[in-house]
């Protein structure tokens, strides 16, 4: 016991370094969606075309979380870190080489590659903070629930932040500067790691089978279930057609409209995330995690998520009653956007909670890994619904397309047992 409290520590200053880094790739994670959205929708494309843009994003998300676990089980957390970050430096420099002078196709073709690059990046990023909580955070008095909640919390604000960061670069100083800019500061922040990175992870445990990565937990399997359809929800109005809309009811076509439209716009979607975030770190305060014993946290994930499906019931029956874009309108769904962040937030929080309770430490990256193999494969489903949603059925069918999806959010989280009830595989 006390080798265990003597090494608390080192572990700490690990999780530290670990959590900063990821810190760092978020705020350019979120810049970089935002500086894509943005600039090539004045590019002229369209709302399906520009959802293609993250589709690779997406689908490199899933394969790479489903390996990532693997692989940072057989090689160690650290360098599933260091490639994420130097990853994502390519990434961001191969963006800056994009042509002006390519067709349509040609670059949307382009850039999804890159952002599938990107999206390999961020999701060994994650899956290696993500795990570093299970295998360093205390367990007592709802010590797991209060880490995992500062570190995704603080993740989703500083990702708000780069929102804002990468909206306001793209109207200062144009789209090749903003990315090659990001590049360079992570590159350094990279280098800063590998030097200065203490000990207290994994190193890599040799002879870890590829076919472990899929659960035999059907309380890990009905939770990743739960994650696909809540991500959706969501990314089906936040990638595309919030933005859009947003988009056309505040610039007036001029590139002063344009500029003023990419502030109120990336000031929106920052604030939304940031404020999520800040509720994600308050959600064990809220369900009063430390004095309730985990089955009670298991079947309150059902509740919350039936609550998050009555703000985009509503806002579907809002935006069908209005006949076009008015100013009521827009207040109206900035105000219900929050709303659904807030209750999206401690649904958000729960779950990342639940996958490391569910999980055991010796298989916790490969858990992790396809938990998060299916956050992304909501988000996938989120943004190829987002742009083909609004462009066939305007945000009517969007926010309708939402609550279907939150509402199988809440099935599936019914199918959550006591994991003490549990029987082991």
């Amino acid at each position: 016991m006390s080798n265990a409290t003597q090494a608390r520590p080192e572990g700490l200053s690990a999780y530290i370094a670990v959590t900063a880094a990821y810190w760092a790739f978020m705020l350019t994670d979120g810049a970089l969606r935002m500086l894509v959205l943005l600039h090539f929708h004045t590019l002229g494309f369209s709302a399906v075309q520009l959802a293609y843009l993250f589709i690779l994003y997406e689908v490199a998300g899933m394969i790479t979380n489903l390996a990532a676990g693997w692989i940072a089980l057989r090689f160690g957390l650290t360098s599933t870190l260091y490639a994420g970050l130097g990853l994502q430096v390519v990434a961001l420099i191969a963006l800056a080489q994009l042509d002006p002078g390519w067709s349509i196709a040609a670059s949307v073709a382009f850039v999804m590659c890159v952002q599938g690059l990107s999206g390999v990046a961020k999701d060994l990023a994650k899956m290696s903070s993500k795990s570093a909580v299970k295998l360093l955070a205390p367990s007592g008095n709802g010590g797991l629930f209060r880490w995992v909640a500062v570190l995704t919390g603080s993740k989703n604000a500083v990702k708000g932040l780069g929102f804002l960061l990468g909206a306001a670069l793209l109207a200062v100083l144009g789209f090749d500067w903003a990315v090659l800019g990001m590049a360079i500061v992570l590159g350094l922040i990279l280098v800063a790691v590998v030097l200065f990175m203490p000990s207290g992870l994994p190193k890599g445990k040799k002879g870890t089978k590829f076919s472990e990565v899929f659960s035999k937990s059907a309380n890990v399997n009905w939770l990743s279930a739960a994650r696909v359809f809540l991500f959706g929800a969501r990314d089906v109005w936040f990638v595309v057609g919030i933005p859009i809309y947003f988009y056309a009811v505040l610039s007036d076509g001029t590139e002063d409209g344009n500029r003023a439209a990419f502030f109120m716009i990336g000031t929106f979607m920052a604030v939304w995330v940031i404020l999520y975030g800040m509720v994600q770190a308050s959600a064990p305060k809220i369900l009063h995690a430390a004095s309730r014993p985990e089955g009670e946290l298991i079947r309150a994930a059902r509740g919350w998520a039936l609550a998050l499906f009555v703000v985009p019931a509503a806002l579907t029956v809002v935006v069908a009653l209005a006949p076009a874009p008015q100013t009521w309108l827009t207040v109206t769904l900035v105000v219900g956007l929050l709303a659904f962040g807030a209750l999206f937030a401690v649904n958000s929080s729960l779950h990342s909670y639940l996958i490391l309770a569910f999980s055991k430490s010796e298989r916790v990256t490969m858990d992790v890994g396809f938990y998060y193999m299916a956050n992304a494969g909501g988000r996938l489903i989120g943004t190829l619904l987002s742009g083909l949603t609004y462009q066939i059925g305007g945000l009517t069918l969007v926010m309708g397309t939402a609550a279907v999806m939150v509402a199988l959010a809440a099935l599936t989280s019914g199918r959550l047992t006591d994991q003490t009830n549990e029987v082991s595989a």
